[in-house]
């Protein structure tokens, strides 16, 4: 009975607000995976023609077949292989997390490293949409008859490039204590994203299909700036690259008890860190406090990347972080996704 109301959990959160979120971040795989015929490039019939000729053989039948007909690209295969891969990888994930719980989540600087190189996989595949000359040869792919290893291999990638929401269910997954709990949450939250993805990749192929490649350089760049996306998010989670501060200074966020402790006090919502700078005194012991309150979001989970530490938030309650005694400076944090973030800034004088 737990493990079919974990299923129905992940199912609900998945169709609900799983698929737009996770479209959104992990679009550009998508668009690598299911890519038109012929749309490895935005140069014309003549071009493709000439690449053709100095193409390897498995290339050139790929090329020729597409000029052939463009209809005969395999997309209604490319893309359940990549939603097939998706939906394996997330179950075994869910297994690995409900049997081994925290202890194997990987630590957020290597989530971030495995971030960049989902992002280099889109570039990749951006700058060939784009007609960048050689890019193509980079790529996986397979026979022209087949999906060949292209989606399987992007599907399986978007583990490393979650959504919140994705974050959210892993997290349940983990405390669901078992393998079986944990597999039941991540599939049935996949198979609820799945008709969004299915309705998308679909557009995305047709379109192509009718046009004859036209909305092949529209999609390239939105590749590529979902990939630039990915990159600046997995740079703030390993702490390589902080944004510039914004918003005013909260004031009010510390105070000093009669322990002489100083407390900085951190409301967690789904939507982002209040305050999202705090101005705290430096050379006392600091302890760092974060109330949340129905918080479901990748906000839960709180990065602090100067300590490559990261700390699984309840979804109500309130949570101590001790920060030692400060010297003056800023201690930066981030959500899971690096996507929401905020600082304390550390004064001798404040």
């Amino acid at each position: 009975m737990q493990v079919l109301t974990l299923f129905a959990t992940g199912l609900g959160a998945g169709f609900a607000a799983g698929g737009a979120s996770c479209a959104a971040v992990q679009g550009g795989l998508l668009v690598g995976a299911v890519r038109p015929c012929g749309a490895t490039s935005a140069t014309g019939p003549t071009d493709r023609a000439d690449r053709a000729d100095r193409a390897g053989p498995a290339e050139a039948a790929q090329t020729a077949d597409c000029a052939a007909s463009p209809m005969r690209r395999p997309l209604p295969r490319a893309l359940a292989a990549f939603l097939g891969a998706k939906l394996v990888a997330h179950a075994v994930l869910g297994a690995l997390l409900g049997l081994l719980g925290g202890a194997i989540q990987p630590a957020p600087s290597t989530r971030a490293v495995l971030m960049l190189l989902a992002a280099a996989l889109m570039v990749l595949f951006g700058l060939a949409m784009l007609g960048v000359p050689g890019v193509g040869r980079l790529l996986p792919r397979g026979s022209a008859r087949g999906a060949g290893r292209g989606p399987l291999l992007l599907g399986a990638a978007t583990v490393f490039v979650p959504c919140g929401v994705t974050l959210g269910a892993e997290l349940v997954a983990v405390t669901s204590q078992n393998a079986l709990g944990g597999a039941a949450i991540l599939t049935g939250f996949v198979l609820g994203t799945i008709p969004l993805f299915t309705v998308l990749g679909l557009l995305v192929g047709a379109s192509g299909r009718v046009l004859r490649g036209r909305l092949t350089t529209a999609l390239g760049v939105l590749v590529l700036v979902v990939a630039a996306w990915t990159v600046g998010s997995g740079l703030r989670l390993a702490g390589w690259w902080t944004p510039a501060a914004r918003g005013t200074v909260d004031h009010a966020a510390a105070s000093t008890g009669a322990d002489g402790v100083q407390r900085v006090t951190v409301r967690v919502a789904n939507e982002g860190y209040h305050p999202a700078r705090a101005l705290a005194r430096a050379g006392v012991p600091t302890i760092l406090v974060l109330r949340t309150d129905h918080t479901t979001g990748c906000t839960r989970g709180f990065v602090l990347p100067a300590r490559d530490r990261q700390q699984v938030l309840p979804v109500t309650g309130e949570t101590t972080i001790d920060l030692g005694v400060p010297r003056p400076g800023t201690v930066d944090w981030t959500c899971a996704m690096g996507m929401y973030g905020g600082r304390i800034e550390f004064r001798a004088d404040p």
